[in-house]
């Protein structure tokens, strides 16, 4: 539907044409509702906009280094790391901070599905070189796996 410059919906609404260019809008965080609490449709008051549009969350995973760099809003970069085997682990006993590897991922209480599939996300519990470490940052949007050592391997 054409009216006054703008083509409203198209494909049931995941692509949107506006001013601004086509908009995918498979994750949307737009404030327009489709029901009125008492039940009665609510009229759309204007088009779906680009900064509502959101995205697919990264899903970090082992494997080798692989980011991708996403636009943000107000133009910030923001790094996602895809797979990654490396983390920036924290004594926090010492203070001192190493680059090591991660041996596998023992436990993520974000969600059952990434405990499972071994998706490491800030709280996920990470096996390193140092011992067992708890991930600090968003590897989703900081762009890097930090974590702080929570239980040390006995060297013999």
């Amino acid at each position: 539907m054409i009216l006054n410059g703008y083509v409203y919906i198209e494909n049931a609404g995941f692509k949107v044409h506006t001013h601004q260019g086509v908009i995918e809008m498979s994750v949307w965080h737009g404030t327009l509702r489709k029901r009125k609490l008492s039940g009665g449709k609510k009229r759309a008051y204007r088009v779906k906009r680009k900064f509502e549009a959101g995205s697919f969350p990264a899903e970090t995973t082992l494997g080798e280094p692989k980011r991708r760099r996403v636009r943000g809003y107000g133009g910030k970069m923001k790094i996602k790391v895809l797979t990654d085997k490396y983390a920036s682990v924290t004594d926090p006993k010492s203070g001192k901070t190493e680059k090591t590897e991660i041996t596998r991922v023992v436990k993520n209480r974000a969600n059952l599905d990434y405990n499972r599939r071994g998706v490491i996300t800030k709280g996920a519990e990470i096996e390193t070189g140092l011992g067992l470490a708890r991930v600090t940052s968003r590897p989703g949007s900081d762009g890097i796996i930090n974590a702080v050592l929570i239980g040390k391997e006995e060297k013999s």
